[in-house]
């Protein structure tokens, strides 16, 4: 298991930006899948964005589809999640989670099984 941090949480008006990190003192490249989970009080964690060290796939909610980006930083380490047109229903408590995987694993699933490393969660409010 890796120990997660994620940060760039905030609070912005709808329609507008953030961006979300997660580093990992010992990010391997081609070792891991990585996803960004959000949850708000009283509802169920649910996958938002995923993507797969080995192969660059990648796999987004329905919701957050065309507005969400997730990539890798080969210089840093980190997974980066870009927040666009942000909405009121976006507001949730984000965590980064990551769990090893082997040569042959191509997919990304946004399974809260499929993950066994998790941040502490960084707050991302959305309001007028």
């Amino acid at each position: 298991q890796l120990e997660l941090v994620e940060s760039g949480g905030g609070t912005v008006q709808p329609g507008a930006s953030l961006r979300l990190s997660c580093a990992a003192t010992r990010f391997s490249r081609d070792k891991y899948i990585i996803s960004f989970f959000r949850q708000v009080p009283g509802k169920a964690r649910e996958g938002v964005s995923c993507i797969n060290s080995l192969n660059g796939n990648t796999n987004y909610k329905d919701s957050v589809q065309g507005r969400f980006v997730i990539t890798f930083d080969n210089r840093t380490n980190t997974v980066i999640l870009q927040m666009n047109s942000l909405k009121a229903e976006d507001t949730a408590v984000y965590y980064c989670a990551s769990k090893w995987i082997g040569p042959t694993y191509t997919s990304c699933p946004l399974r809260i099984t499929a993950f066994d490393s998790w941040g502490e969660g960084t707050q991302v409010t959305v309001s007028l």
